[in-house]
């Protein structure tokens, strides 16, 4: 008897392996099968309102969708200036679909994060989540963008952190010396800055920053771009942009150039300079002659690390000076800028 139960119980365990078996074989086939999935080619689409949709499916677990709208502080005009600002740090903020509370704990509950960046051209908002919860972080995304409601009382809480953003920022001697350029090198527009000015603070209404959203965030102006997530997918969430303001916006002044010089005393033991001369309209074939001199001027290192020495700009303040340096070529919108 106790051999007939201690076969039965061997079978038993060989049953139970097998299982278990076929079952690990299963999960591998469909990991196998998702290895073979290929990376798709870029895909753009420009929606009848103007809205401009384009993605990379790279079938990656995590999906990045970003709102790109051209709204960046050179649309600021002399009696809106910070404005930009106001808006980077309000993303946040009750919209007409959701509260302020709403916005937080959902991304949050799904593992996502809602993140604002602005330069001088371009207001960027971003959402980065796993892809299977795209929907749900999308509509946080486009109710921050189309439908802010801008509440007197949230937008005086926030001003007070204008500032700590602005002095967190200049922490970095460099952000100052970029700021001083643009003022050194143009009239308006391209001008202005991307932080706050002090006298600002405290006194950007409601009103204004409804004002600015209206004008300048409108479809033609707007791209929604995605990696991680199909075109059709992208497509599906974009048509509810068409709801939003079209046409293309209030007219953006001209940024004229004029050049100049600036010189501000910090006390620091370093001197961070930037000498620039006018550059060419991107596109343009200037721009490319402009490419190929800042590779000239300076091609990048070699060597993970050590001294730039096949950089002509490198070898012309090497033989000016021997204290420590370092210096590097960019080519901006219309600007090409040295710095060091």
């Amino acid at each position: 008897m106790e051999g007939l139960l201690a076969v039965a119980r061997s079978f038993s365990r060989r049953l139970y392996s097998l299982k278990v078996a076929s079952k690990v074989q299963a999960s591998a086939a469909k990991e196998q099968a998702k290895l073979h999935l290929q990376p798709q080619d870029l895909e753009i689409t420009k929606l009848p309102n103007g809205l401009i949709i384009a993605s990379l499916e790279n079938y990656s677990p995590v999906s990045r969708i970003g709102v790109f709208i051209k709204a960046g502080s050179r649309n600021e005009t002399p009696s809106n200036l910070g404005t930009v600002h106001l808006l980077r740090l309000a993303s946040n903020l009750t919209t007409k679909g959701a509260s302020s509370f709403k916005i937080t704990r959902g991304i949050e509950a799904v593992g996502g994060s809602l993140s604002v960046t602005s330069t001088r051209e371009n207001m960027i908002y971003s959402v980065d989540c796993l892809r299977d919860d795209v929907d749900i972080v999308m509509e946080y995304l486009i109710n921050v963008t189309t439908a802010p409601e801008f509440r007197a009382w949230e937008v005086k809480a926030l001003q007070p952190q204008l500032k700590i953003d602005k002095a967190i920022a200049f922490q970095n001697l460099q952000v100052g010396v970029l700021e001083n350029l643009h003022v050194a090198a143009y009239r308006n527009a391209l001008a202005n800055s991307m932080y706050c000015p002090d006298y600002a603070v405290g006194k950007i209404t409601p009103e204004q920053l409804h004002h600015f959203v209206q004008n300048n965030f409108t479809s033609a102006r707007m791209a929604l771009v995605g990696i991680g997530v199909s075109q059709s997918d992208l497509k599906q969430v974009g048509e509810q942009f068409l709801n939003i303001r079209g046409g293309a916006g209030s007219s953006r002044a001209k940024a004229q150039y004029r050049g100049g010089e600036i010189r501000e005393q910090t006390g620091n033991s370093l001197v961070h300079a930037a000498v620039v001369a006018e550059g060419a309209v991107r596109g343009s074939e200037e721009a490319n002659a402009f490419t190929v001199l800042q590779h000239v001027l300076d091609p990048g290192p070699l060597i993970k690390r050590g001294s730039n020495i096949t950089s002509k700009l490198f070898q012309a303040i090497a033989k000016a000076t021997n204290l420590p340096f370092d210096v590097s070529p960019k080519v901006y919108y219309k600007l090409i800028l040295l710095k060091s």
